[in-house]
C-alpha cells in the first residue's frame, strides 16, 4: 500500500484521504496512519504546490550551477553541500557524477542577483574550486508535470 500512496500523492499531494482511500480499496484511517507514519519515518519530507511563475507578474529567475569542491577528509562533500542548502535561495542540491560535484537550484529576482549570490557567496566558500551557471529560460515540464501547452492548429481543413 505505501508504494501505491507515494506514486498517488507524488503526482497529486492534494488528494483528498477518502479519494485516496477509495483508489487503493481500504479504509481512510489506514490511509491516514499510513500518511503519518511515513512522515514520522521521514518518507514523505514534505508538500509543495508548483506554480507556474510565468503566468504570473512576480518576476523570478531560476539557475542550475554546477559546483566542483575539493572534498573534505571524513566529511567528502556532506559539509559544503550543508552550507550551501542552507542559504534560502537555494532550492535543491545534488551530488553528481561527471565534470562537477554539485548541482545547485536557486531562485533568484533578477540575472544580477543570481550572479551576485553565486560571486559573493557560492564561489567564496571554503572547498569550491569553480562553478557554472546556467539560467533557466523557459520550463518545458517541471516535476513530471507539462507547464507548455502543445500548439493546436484550429484552422478549418480545406480540401481540393
Amino acid at each position: 500500500m505505501r508504494e501505491q500512496i507515494l506514486a498517488i500523492i507524488e503526482k497529486n499531494s492534494r488528494i483528498d484521504i477518502h479519494e485516496l482511500a477509495v483508489i487503493l480499496g481500504v479504509e481512510e484511517i489506514d490511509v491516514a496512519n499510513e500518511l503519518k507514519a511515513m512522515e514520522e519515518e521521514g518518507i514523505i519530507c514534505g508538500y509543495h504546490t508548483m506554480i507556474d511563475w510565468e503566468k504570473t507578474s512576480i518576476e523570478k529567475v531560476t539557475a542550475l550551477i554546477e559546483v566542483r569542491i575539493t572534498p573534505q577528509r571524513g566529511q567528502g562533500y556532506d559539509n559544503i553541500a550543508e552550507r550551501i542548502y542552507k542559504y534560502p535561495e537555494v532550492n535543491s542540491v545534488y551530488l553528481i557524477s561527471g565534470g562537477y560535484d554539485l548541482l545547485v537550484s536557486l531562485d533568484g529576482k533578477s540575472l544580477k542577483a543570481v550572479s551576485s549570490f553565486v560571486s559573493e557567496k557560492l564561489s567564496t566558500l571554503d572547498g569550491v574550486l569553480s562553478t557554472a551557471t546556467h539560467f533557466v529560460l523557459k520550463k518545458y515540464k517541471d516535476h513530471g508535470t507539462i507547464l507548455t501547452k502543445k500548439y493546436e492548429d484550429t484552422r478549418e481543413k480545406v480540401t481540393p
